[in-house]
């Protein structure tokens, strides 16, 4: 088992904010096959072997995935392309 962790500052506003993080779990829920839904200003996601949230607060985004044991050889690879994508959306820290 893996457990990923991704804390990221931003500038936004509540509203871009959740609009950022939208377009972070489309490209998460494109790349692995997740399904997302949010519940309230948390953005939980899952499919077999990952499971995790996207908590937004005022002024950071907190991103946590828990990855099952097959899936943990990639954590790495998926830790990386999360991170990155964040940056891209939320802008830098």
């Amino acid at each position: 088992m893996a457990d990923i962790s991704i804390v990221h500052e931003h500038h936004l506003t509540p509203k871009k904010a959740r609009e950022a993080a939208q377009k972070v779990a489309d490209k998460i829920a494109e790349e692995f096959d997740m399904a997302c839904e949010w519940d309230g200003d948390v953005l939980h996601f899952e499919r077999s072997g990952v499971q995790g949230s996207m908590k937004l607060e005022k002024k950071r985004v907190e991103t946590y995935i828990k990855l099952g044991f097959l899936m943990s050889a990639f954590a790495p690879t998926i830790e990386a392309r999360v991170a990155e994508n964040m940056a891209l959306v939320f802008g830098p820290a």
